[in-house]
């Protein structure tokens, strides 16, 4: 392998791999705000990422899931 590798070749090889993932911007971005997130499988995909149950669950849904005996 040659090391010959000047401005020219490696601003081509930005060029090529930009789809790809290795550019400096990404392509998609998730949503960070609920209200822009439309559908609810994008939201629930997006509450899986962050670690948290959606929809929120009050206390009393908690409760009465605890209450209820099992089927």
């Amino acid at each position: 392998m040659s090391a010959n590798r000047s401005r020219a070749w490696r601003r081509f090889k930005d060029r090529v791999n930009k789809g790809k993932g290795m550019g400096s911007d990404a392509l998609f971005k998730p949503e960070k705000k609920w209200k822009l997130m439309f559908f609810r499988k994008s939201k629930l995909a997006r509450a899986k990422q962050l670690g948290f149950d959606y929809p929120v669950k009050g206390q009393r849904q908690w409760l009465d899931k605890e209450l209820l005996p099992d089927e």
